[in-house]
């Protein structure tokens, strides 16, 4: 069975991973969820280092599990440690020399939040407008996200030559599915895979996001996967 290590996105707690953590483990599956440090003027070294410091010895059957933010982390710890798969959640994916900051730009994210019509772009309206009120009361509410690891280029020459899936929330308002797919097919050249819920599905489809991860786990040998197929810029 896998060793989940699961990285939230920005200003997020590892805690947030909780609910799938309790769904995978009648599975037999482990989770590591480390807290990044996101509210401390650092680098992509230093949320990197984080994670690789949480795999502590673990060694075998481990599966690289990013949201958002750390899709441009997850690539960076798989060229530290030896892992079985990266699976992208709702994630960020970089091309070599890339910045966090010119992401949004370059792949027309605010164009394609904009086409959505949403009455307003608070918290509650794009990123938690499908979790129940008690779900949110039970866990720790974001830290401030510094924007040190954003202005700092992706270090990577290409995407590690690790098979990699990518799940999409089909109701994620913050990286609409349609435009997200996109995305992943022009950087990643595979087929992302769906699940009901938002963009922090860790909360409001957990269950729905642990049978995904499962499903990752157990296709692992098959299908299309992304190595070593991150364009440069331009």
């Amino acid at each position: 069975m896998a060793v989940f290590v699961c990285m939230h996105g920005a200003g997020g707690h590892g805690v947030y991973w909780d609910l799938v953590a309790a769904e995978l483990a009648p599975l037999g599956h482990g989770v590591v969820a480390p807290d990044l440090p996101c509210d401390r003027e650092v680098g992509l070294d230093a949320y990197a280092d984080a994670v690789v410091e949480a795999i502590g010895d673990r060694r075998d059957d481990l599966v690289l599990v990013a949201q958002s933010l750390a899709g441009f982390v997850a690539p960076l710890v798989a060229t530290r440690v030896d892992v079985e798969l990266v699976v992208l959640v709702a994630a960020m994916v970089p091309r070599p020399g890339e910045t966090g900051s010119e992401w949004w730009a370059v792949t027309g994210h605010e164009r394609a939040v904009a086409a959505q019509g949403l009455p307003d772009d608070s918290p509650e309206t794009v990123f938690v407008h499908d979790v129940p009120p008690e779900v949110l009361a039970a866990f720790p509410p974001p830290r401030d996200q510094t924007s040190t690891l954003l202005e700092e280029p992706w270090p990577l020459d290409a995407w590690p030559d690790v098979p990699t899936r990518f799940i999409a929330c089909r109701d994620d308002r913050f990286f609409p599915a349609a435009w997200l797919r996109g995305v992943v097919r022009d950087r990643l050249g595979i087929e992302p895979m769906e699940i009901p819920g938002g963009h922090c599905a860790f909360f409001s489809q957990s269950r729905a996001l642990a049978a995904a991860l499962d499903g990752c786990w157990a296709g692992r040998s098959g299908g299309a996967a992304a190595t070593s197929r991150a364009r440069p810029p331009g």
